[in-house]
């Protein structure tokens, strides 16, 4: 895998733009329903089965990441919070690329290594996570 720095090109992608539209727009529909006192949704699946499923709690850690408590939010869903920040510091990238029309960065020429290692490390934190919230079940 490499790193580059690449223009658009004139019938390109432009993914910075879409995901900073997505996760923006995203973020001010949390607000607003917030904001308008509407009722949080309540997890079909902890509904169901009494567990918690793979992203129970990740709205109450969105919140408390909005409101500066990091401990809180690490409590609620650590791979949501990790996720979280991870997005945030997308955008700010993209705002930075997008304002300043700089090449964008790109990972290309992935081997089948890599790739099967970033599934396997993706798989690992979701099972690792879940572990973490079913072993904190009872603060749902």
């Amino acid at each position: 895998m490499r790193f580059v720095w690449r223009r658009i090109p004139p019938n390109g992608f432009n993914h910075e733009l879409v995901w900073l539209a997505v996760s923006t727009a995203a973020l001010v529909s949390g607000v607003v329903w917030l904001g308008l006192g509407l009722p949080t949704l309540r997890c079909p699946f902890l509904s169901v089965t009494g567990y918690p499923c793979l992203t129970c709690g990740a709205t109450r850690c969105a919140i408390a990441l909005l409101h500066g408590d990091l401990s809180l939010a690490w409590s609620w869903n650590p791979l949501a919070l990790v996720a979280l920040c991870g997005v945030a510091l997308f955008d700010l990238y993209a705002l930075i690329v997008l304002l300043a029309r700089a090449p964008r960065l790109r990972m290309i020429d992935w081997t089948r290594a890599e790739k099967n290692a970033v599934r396997i490390g993706v798989i690992v934190l979701i099972a690792v996570n879940w572990i973490y919230l079913l072993a904190h079940r009872t603060q749902f």
